[in-house]
């Protein structure tokens, strides 16, 4: 039993770049068969495998009911502060974000016994575009607008966790319980970021504002990361649980 945990946590992060193969395409089972649970070179194996199979992140696995990670969608995603200084409630609707096909994977340690694994991605460009909704205040400033954004990284790296612990069900251990993610940005070399109706409608305002953002954003970002890294982290989980909570894992890592 503690073997198929460990099982199960390992392969959580492994699935999540495994949103690669058509039912035509690759056989998963035999791309990763050298990567043998509790040897040394496991943790390596997965990565130079997963980054061996960028090129399908956009199928999915449709056998498996698996969806496309690129872009992957999000069909809404809440955030809610509260405090003196800030206190929000945020909705992003029908968000996209496009350039997984051209990450890598550029570290990848499991965890077994902590039900856990933890890896590092960079992407030369990633893309995110959707709608939002905001209403309460920050910093004695009112809020409460609705539009779109878009926002492009570049030379962006993130570390994921992903944890999925064992629980009882029915008097039996199960591993099928919920996943729980969290996303945290490592590094930026560029951002371009644009909000539409900012500031109700006053365009030339605005276009004013956008410039700013864009030019001088770098110091605020240690301000918003947090916030940023939760939102990220909220949608993930949902994802992972939607396309990963029933798939086979066994199958790709036999014990």
């Amino acid at each position: 039993m503690c073997i198929t945990n460990a099982l199960v946590a390992a392969c959580i992060a492994v699935v999540t770049d495994l949103c690669l193969c058509q039912q035509t395409g690759p056989d998963v089972v035999e791309m990763f068969k050298d990567c043998k649970m509790g040897s040394d070179d496991f943790d390596n194996c997965v990565k130079n495998t997963l980054n061996s199979l960028q090129k399908y992140f956009p199928t999915g696995l449709p056998q498996y009911n698996v969806g496309s990670f690129d872009p992957f969608f999000a069909s809404e995603v809440n955030q809610k502060r509260g405090g003196p200084n800030m206190n929000y409630r945020l909705k992003l609707k029908n968000v996209y974000e496009m350039g997984w096909s051209k990450s890598h994977v550029t570290k990848f340690r499991s965890d077994p016994r902590n039900y856990m694994v933890k890896y590092s991605q960079f992407f030369p460009e990633k893309f995110l575009e959707g709608d939002y909704e905001i209403e309460g205040r920050v910093f004695d400033y009112p809020l409460n607008n609705k539009g779109q954004f878009n926002i492009t990284l570049y030379n962006y790296t993130q570390t994921t966790t992903a944890v999925r612990r064992p629980h009882v069900r029915n008097g039996r251990e199960s591993t099928t319980g919920p996943v729980k993610v969290k996303i945290e940005q490592d590094g930026i070399g560029d951002m371009k970021l644009h909000i539409s109706n900012l500031l109700r409608g006053r365009s030339v305002m605005e276009n004013i504002l956008d410039g700013i953002i864009n030019v001088s954003w770098r110091p605020f970002l240690p301000m918003v990361k947090p916030l940023i890294d939760d939102l990220v982290s909220t949608a993930f989980t949902d994802i992972f649980n939607k396309n990963f909570q029933n798939f086979p894992f066994e199958e790709v890592f036999p014990r």
